[in-house]
């Protein structure tokens, strides 16, 4: 991306970036996992690797997710994105491993330099490869922002799962 197309939204998502730091810097390992609710989406250990509570439709009412859920949905979204703006095909949830508890900051923290990385490399005005429809108009610029607008989401949630166990709540474990 050009510098003048990149300013913008680079400084959006330095800062969605610093809000996100904030919690990354307090999470501690018994967080991820962290049931706030009976009915809850999380991740499962089955041989080694770590498996999301996942629906191709979502449930309604949407279960509460772990902070482990949202960091590896955060792996999905983020990885397949960046994915498709090098061309390369979607990565299907079964191809995302979250790490586990202790390795998930790392982890996240991974995809912010694989992000800064790639950003000089795209072309602002080309066609959007995700998460928009072929033809709707959206360009590499509006998934980077709806990347910034994404981050911020998942960022909030896992901040407000990291405070509400830190201030006491009773989830379901």
């Amino acid at each position: 991306m050009t510098d003048d197309a990149l300013a913008p939204l680079r400084r959006q998502f330095d800062l969605t970036w610093a809000l996100f730091e904030y919690h990354l810097e307090r999470l501690e390992p018994q967080d991820h996992l962290w049931e706030p609710a009976p009915e809850c989406w999380t991740l499962h250990l089955h041989g080694g690797v770590w498996v999301p509570d996942f629906a191709e439709e979502e449930p309604d009412p949407v279960p509460a997710p772990t902070a482990a859920w949202v960091g590896w949905h955060i792996g999905w979204w983020w990885g397949t994105t960046m994915e498709l703006l090098q061309g390369r095909q979607a990565l299907p949830p079964e191809a995302v491993h979250w790490p586990g508890p202790e390795n998930a900051v790392e982890w996240l923290r991974s995809f912010r330099g694989r992000w800064l990385a790639l950003l000089p490399d795209l072309d602002p005005a080309a066609p959007a490869p995700f998460p928009w429809p072929e033809g709707t108009g959206h360009t590499v610029t509006d998934t980077v922002a709806w990347v910034n607008a994404e981050l911020m989401k998942n960022a909030a949630e896992v901040g407000q799962l990291r405070i509400l166990r830190a201030a006491g709540a009773t989830g379901s474990s």
